[in-house]
This record gives C-alpha cells, sequence and structure tokens, in this order.
C-alpha cells in the first residue's frame, strides 16, 4: 500500500498503539497509589479502573489527528505545535463526555505520536528529540489562565509535564532502559512494567504529590520506589513485598503519584513502536 491511503493507515496504528500502551498502563497491578484493576469501586483512588479503560479509548481519533497532522506538516514546527494544541484542547472535550481522566497521557502520548508520525522508523531516542522540539514551541491559542501543575511548578520549582517533554522525556528513556534490564533478567511482563514505573516514581518531581503532600510526602514516596528497586525489583520477594508496603502506605494516605502514569504509557508506547519497526 502506498500513498495517502498508507500514511492513513500508518496514522492510525501509531493512534491505536499509543491508546494501548495506555489501556496496558491501566490494566497493570499492583500500582502503588494508582488506579488499577482493583479500583472496580473506586474508594482508594476515586477513579473507577473500567471508567477509564472506556474514557481511554476516547483519545483515539485525536491522536489520529496528531498524527496526521505531523505527517502532512513534516517538520516539528511552531506551527505544528500550534495545531497539536488545538487537537488536544478538543480531545480533552470528547474524553470528558467519555468520562475524563487522562490529561497527562494526551499530553505525553499526543507529542510521542507526532513525533513518531514525523520521522517513521526512527528510535526512540531520535522520537523523544522530535517531540522535545515540539514541545520547545510556545501553543499560542491556549489559554492563559494557568493550571494547577503550572502553578505548583512555579511554586516548587519542578519541571512538571511540560519540563519533562521539553527536557526530551528523561525519565521514559529511564523507564525504557528499567524495562529492558527486567526483561533480560528474567522478570515477566507485568513486573517489567512496574520496575520501570516505580523507576519514574522514585525520581520524578511529580507536580501532584507536590501539591497533596508537599515536599516531605513527594521525598516520601520517591524513597518508597527506590527501596522495591534497591530491595531487588518486583520480581523479587523482598521487592515484592516492599512493593505492597508502599501501595498500602500510599492508598492509606490518599497519595496519588499520578505524573508517573503517563511517562509510562509513553515508555510503552514507545517500546511497541520500536518492537513493530
Amino acid at each position: 500500500m502506498t500513498g495517502p491511503q498508507h500514511g492513513t493507515c500508518r496514522d492510525e496504528a501509531l493512534a491505536q498503539t499509543a491508546v494501548d500502551a495506555l489501556v496496558g498502563q491501566l490494566a497493570l497491578a499492583p500500582k502503588p497509589g494508582l488506579p488499577d484493576p482493583r479500583d472496580l469501586t473506586a474508594r482508594a483512588t476515586r477513579r473507577d479502573h473500567s471508567a477509564l479503560c472506556w474514557s481511554a479509548r476516547a483519545l483515539l481519533p485525536g491522536l489520529t489527528a496528531m498524527a496526521a497532522t505531523a505527517r502532512r506538516t513534516g517538520e516539528p514546527s511552531a506551527r505544528l505545535r500550534t495545531d497539536l494544541g488545538a487537537i488536544g484542547r478538543s480531545t480533552e472535550h470528547t474524553v470528558a463526555l467519555a468520562g475524563g481522566g487522562h490529561r497527562g497521557a494526551l499530553w505525553t502520548l499526543g507529542l510521542l505520536v507526532a513525533a513518531a508520525a514525523l520521522r517513521p522508523g526512527a528510535g526512540p531516542a531520535d522520537t523523544m528529540g522530535l517531540a522535545k522540539q515540539l514541545a520547545a514551541h510556545p501553543d499560542r491559542r491556549a489559554p492563559r489562565s494557568p493550571s494547577r501543575g503550572s502553578t505548583v511548578s512555579a511554586r516548587y520549582g519542578a519541571a512538571g509535564a511540560r519540563g519533562e517533554a521539553r527536557a526530551g522525556f528523561p525519565h521514559v528513556h529511564r523507564a525504557l532502559t528499567a524495562l529492558t534490564t527486567a526483561r533480560g533478567q528474567g522478570a515477566t511482563e507485568p513486573q517489567a512494567r512496574l520496575d520501570a514505573l516505580l523507576t519514574v516514581m522514585s525520581t520524578l518531581q511529580d507536580t501532584e504529590l507536590l501539591y497533596t503532600a508537599g515536599p516531605l510526602g513527594l521525598r516520601q514516596v520517591q524513597a518508597g520506589a527506590r527501596g522495591v528497586l534497591e530491595a531487588g525489583g518486583t520480581a523479587t520477594e523482598p521487592g515484592a513485598a516492599a512493593l505492597s508496603a508502599l501501595d498500602a502506605d500510599l492508598r492509606a494516605r490518599g497519595w496519588v503519584p499520578r505524573g508517573a502514569a503517563p511517562l509510562l504509557a509513553g515508555t510503552l508506547f514507545l517500546d511497541a513502536v520500536g518492537a513493530r519497526g
């Protein structure tokens, strides 16, 4: 297949891979403090897991449009950044009608899908580099009112979601390394993905945690995630016990490390695109 039809199919395939990555992230358990399949009653996280899976699929048309726009534009330009922002705001509205959530995932996956569409066949590092170039451009049509995340970022000097993208997604890079390492050491796929998530949590300046738990709470969560990895990771008995303890503590406190989840989805997206070639 060649020509426009091939491009359209590739746009749809990239978007579907991104949605699959997000749904895969949601399906992973036990995720400390984060929504997962145990939350059928949503008592701990106030987010029903099945509803989140449903609304995740509402990202598909918007992500497809982002891929198509990037493919037609052909370069990580200011114009493309503005177009992606407009598509993103429309997609947020669609997702809200489907139940809401996934704003951080839309930001991360939108940039990575667009970058992957710009350079088909590029490796993860090059794709993240293109996403970095896109994120460096201002979205001139964005609403002027500051978001909670940007307010917290300014108060504490945290990078936040925008800073992560403008730095080229360093936590996604680390998570990809952790994913590969854990697989090579014989971990199951869920265990490898949990190790990747904990790798992100161990150093991420999560603005949601800063808002709800403050700097001391953030450092406590980071130390807990490091503790699981230092115990041998989730594939070991000590690591699994440390993960269970961290999960119970976060749920008891109501602390949700929300910033790590979209970055794991981005990791799984790049991993899947790389495996597909």
